[in-house]
């Protein structure tokens, strides 16, 4: 059985390419001219150059194909133009559903996300059924996948569409990094001096890639299954980081307002400059809101797996180690002492 794998060069696509390849699917992966390859290099996958924005270039790539896993997205809290991240997000979750729908695609796994999904007001973990509330969509990111969620819930009217919604995953193929990946990078590297507290729901990379073709197997057409783990403040995070690795976490912790205004700033001068910031005013306002979730339907119905986040943060600690990612200076900042 042939998949088309869109955003197979991304951190979760490259990690589908693998569990269907491990699994002895055949595998087509739509990539952009300009993509950058490195995570497909020595894998026996069949490219296809194309744009999710381009509903033939689609077309031509399910050709063949029973399934499709649509993973191609925009993860990013600071896209210029904004149009981009919608263009991309929700428009090619269209042109991929519809090219699926005109070929008579088997099955469709859609990558949407947590942040498609609503947040209770405590720190109780948010399931599948939670209500989206309107101010709890505070970037053009988690907006522009909860609409493409919505076009995706349409489309399985007519199409058998199984949704998935991974938390914050963590592993290998992070190449970018990834806004989660980032603050592995910048812990292994002595970049954070101090942090913002908020809650986040951890989950293993490879068990998410596995969680797509579970979906695939299992998945009720028009569900949605959150392939999450375990929640963790982000105190608890680094905490883990440090018996991992050795190194100090941070002990500072940043007050809400003073550091919500220095976003401003940044992102104003980022503006101007059309540099990168490192901290968004959208990225703050999210940090109130403990996102915690409840991965139990998944667990339940599709048998997805629940890897430890301490175990899922060391093989992304071993694999950024591998890859250049630290700085070999790093190395000599001080560690915590070993308890022998």
């Amino acid at each position: 059985m042939k998949a088309l794998v869109t955003g197979a060069t991304g951190f979760i696509g490259a990690n589908i390419v693998r569990a269907l390849l491990e699994r002895n699917y055949r595998v087509r992966a739509l990539v952009r001219p300009d993509s950058n390859k490195r995570n497909l290099e020595g894998l026996e996958v069949e490219l296809a150059v194309g744009d999710v924005r381009d509903l033939g270039s689609i077309r031509r790539a399910l050709e063949g194909c029973s399934l499709l896993f649509h993973g191609a997205a925009l993860y990013s809290f600071w896209v210029r133009p904004r149009s981009l991240i919608y263009e991309v997000n929700v428009e090619g979750t269209r042109n991929a559903l519809q090219a699926a729908l005109e070929r008579g695609v088997e099955r469709v796994v859609y990558t949407s996300s947590v942040a498609a999904l609503g947040l209770p007001r405590d720190r109780e973990p948010a399931d599948e059924r939670t209500p989206v509330e309107p101010e709890t969509i505070v970037s053009d990111y988690k907006r522009s996948k909860y609409l493409a969620q919505q076009v995706a819930l349409e489309f399985a009217k007519k199409l058998p569409v199984v949704i998935v919604n991974p938390s914050f995953p963590v592993g290998p193929y992070d190449i970018k990094p990834t806004p989660t990946g980032r603050v592995i990078v910048d812990f292994l590297n002595r970049r954070m001096p101090a942090y913002v507290e908020t809650g986040m729901n951890v989950v293993d990379v490879e068990d998410v890639a596995l969680g797509h073709l579970l979906a695939a197997e299992k998945g009720r057409v028009g569900e949605c299954y959150i392939l999450g783990g375990e929640n963790l403040t982000m105190r608890e995070l680094l905490a883990l980081l440090e018996e991992i690795t050795g190194l100090r976490a941070p002990w500072v912790r940043l007050p809400y307002y003073p550091i919500l205004a220095a976003s401003y700033l940044n992102a104003a001068w980022c503006a101007l400059t059309g540099t990168v910031p490192r901290m968004t005013p959208e990225t703050i306002r999210m940090s109130r809101h403990y996102m915690f979730y409840d991965p139990g339907k998944a667990v339940r119905e599709l048998g997805f797996p629940q890897t430890p986040a301490r175990e899922a943060l060391r093989k992304a600690v071993e694999w950024f180690k591998a890859n250049g990612y630290v700085s070999p200076r790093a190395g000599d900042r001080p560690r915590r002492p070993d308890p022998g």
